[in-house]
C-alpha cells in the first residue's frame, strides 16, 4: 500500500473506493545529549482528526532502550516514555493534558522541547486503518 494515497498498485479508485483518512505523525526520539543534538526513535505518534484518533507506539523493553541511549537512566526514560502513553491515551496517569481533545493530546506531545525526549518534525499522510498504518510507522521508522 502506498502512504501517499492509500491504494494497492493497481487499485482503481472508481472500482476500489478506499477510505482515505488524512493523518499526521511524527517520530519520538531520545536525545541522550541535548547539548549535541543527536537522537535515536524510540517510538511514532500519529493524529488523525477526522477520525478522531491519537495513538502512539513506543519501544518499552528495558534493553532495548538501554542499547539505543546507553548513557541515559532508562528507568527515568520508561516512566517518561509511560506518561507520554498516559497522555495520548487519555488515562489519568497523564495528569489534566490526559483530558484534552486528541489534537490538543498530539500538539502537546509534539511541541519542541529541550529535553531528553523530543518529538521530530510533524509529516502528514493518507492512509485506510489509522492503527495498520501507526504499526507500519512504528516498524519501519522505530524498529
Amino acid at each position: 500500500m502506498s502512504r501517499a494515497n492509500g491504494l494497492h498498485a493497481g487499485d482503481d479508485a472508481m472500482t476500489n473506493p478506499v477510505r482515505n483518512i488524512p493523518y499526521n505523525f511524527a517520530v519520538l526520539r531520545v536525545v541522550p545529549h541535548v547539548h549535541i543534538g543527536s537522537a535515536v526513535p524510540v517510538g511514532v505518534i500519529l493524529h488523525a482528526p477526522t477520525a478522531q484518533f491519537v495513538g502512539m507506539r513506543v519501544l518499552a523493553e528495558r534493553a532495548a532502550l538501554s542499547a539505543r541511549a546507553p548513557h541515559v537512566d532508562v528507568e527515568l526514560l520508561m516512566r517518561y516514555l509511560m506518561t507520554y502513553r498516559a497522555v495520548c491515551n487519555s488515562e489519568g496517569e497523564g495528569g489534566a493534558l490526559a483530558f484534552g481533545s486528541p489534537s490538543e493530546r498530539f500538539h502537546w506531545l509534539t511541541a519542541p522541547r529541550s529535553d531528553v525526549i523530543q518529538s521530530g518534525p510533524v509529516h502528514e499522510g493518507v492512509c485506510a486503518d489509522v492503527n495498520a498504518e501507526l504499526d507500519a510507522l512504528f516498524l519501519e521508522l522505530v524498529v
